[in-house]
C-alpha cells in the first residue's frame, strides 16, 4: 500500500472511530448504567474499573492497571478489590449490557441498523488481537442479538483496539502514565477532569510537568511548547496508523456510508442526558 493510501486509510479509521465513540462512552455516564452498577453494590464512580475490565475476568488489579495505563495503581486496586468483594465479572457484564441497551433504546428508539452492522462486522472481523489485551478480551464476548447493543459492542471493539494501540504509541514515545496525561490533557483541554479521576497525587502531576519541561515539551508556565504540540500531534497520527487494519476490510464508500448512518444516532446521544455536558461539547 502506498504512503498516500496509508494516509487516506488512517483518516478513514479516525473518522469511523470518532462517529462511534460517543455511543461507546454511554456506558460510563448514562443514568441507567450508574443505577445498574450501584444496585450491584459498586461505588458510583469507581464502578468504571469493574465495568471496563469485566471482559478480562477477575484478573489481578495490576494487570488492569497495566492495560488501562493512565490510572494510579492504588486506585485500580481499591476499585477492583471493592467490586469483586460484592459481585463478579459475569454479573457486571450482564448489568452493563442490560443498562446500555436500556439507555440507548430510551434515546434512540429502535432504528434500522442492518446496513451499519453489516459494515461494522466486516471492520471488526479485520481487527487483530496481538498486543491488544483489552480488545482481545472484548472480542471474545458474543455479539449481542439486540441491534443497538450490537452497535455499541462494535463501537467498544473499535475503541479498545484503538486504545491498546495508543498505549503502544505512548510507550514508544517514552511517556509514562502521568506524562501522557499531562500532554493529553493540554492537547484535549480536559486536564481538570483527568486530574480528578486518574488517581495521581498533586506531587506526581507536578513532577511529571517538571520532567516534560526538562524535555522541552512544556513551556515554563506549563503550557504545550511548539515541540510538545508536534509530539502530541504525532502521537495521534501514530495511533491512527495502528488503527487501520479493520477499516482496510471495507471501502472508502462504505466508511462514508457508515458515518452517514451512525451520525444521526451520535447526534441524538450528544443532545441527550446520556453524556455530561463537557463530553458532548468535546465531540
Amino acid at each position: 500500500m502506498s504512503s498516500a493510501s496509508d494516509t487516506d486509510l488512517s483518516t478513514l479509521a479516525r473518522r469511523g472511530w470518532r462517529v462511534l465513540e460517543p455511543i461507546h462512552i454511554v456506558d460510563y455516564f448514562a443514568p441507567e448504567t450508574t443505577t445498574a452498577y450501584t444496585d450491584l453494590g459498586l461505588h458510583r464512580r469507581r464502578s468504571y474499573f469493574a465495568a471496563r475490565s469485566a471482559a478480562m475476568g477477575k484478573v489481578e488489579p495490576r494487570v488492569v492497571a497495566a492495560t488501562f495505563y493512565v490510572f494510579a495503581p492504588w486506585l485500580v486496586d481499591k476499585s477492583l478489590s471493592e467490586a469483586w468483594a460484592v459481585t463478579d465479572p459475569d454479573q457486571v457484564l450482564k448489568a452493563r449490557h442490560d443498562a446500555v441497551s436500556a439507555a440507548l433504546h430510551r434515546v434512540l428508539g429502535d432504528p434500522d441498523l442492518g446496513e451499519a452492522l453489516a459494515i461494522m462486522h466486516r471492520v471488526c472481523d479485520g481487527l487483530g488481537m496481538h498486543g491488544r489485551p483489552l480488545y482481545a478480551a472484548h472480542s471474545a464476548l458474543p455479539w449481542p442479538e439486540d441491534d443497538l447493543l450490537a452497535l455499541w459492542h462494535a463501537a467498544t471493539l473499535v475503541r479498545e483496539h484503538r486504545g491498546d494501540g495508543h498505549v503502544s504509541v505512548l510507550h514508544a514515545a517514552g511517556l509514562d502514565p502521568v506524562e501522557s496525561l499531562v500532554l493529553g490533557g493540554l492537547f484535549s483541554h480536559n486536564t481538570a477532569f483527568l486530574e480528578s479521576t486518574r488517581g495521581w497525587s498533586p506531587d506526581e502531576w507536578a513532577q511529571a510537568r517538571q520532567r516534560l519541561r526538562e524535555q522541552g515539551l512544556l513551556t515554563a508556565d506549563g503550557e504545550l511548547s511548539e515541540r510538545g504540540r508536534v509530539v502530541r500531534r504525532q502521537i495521534e497520527q501514530d495511533t491512527d496508523a495502528l488503527a487501520v487494519e479493520g477499516w482496510a476490510r471495507v471501502s472508502a464508500a462504505d466508511c462514508g456510508r457508515l458515518r452517514d448512518l451512525v451520525a444521526p444516532l451520535r447526534d441524538l446521544v450528544l443532545a441527550s442526558d446520556l453524556l455530561p455536558d463537557w463530553a458532548s461539547a468535546a465531540r
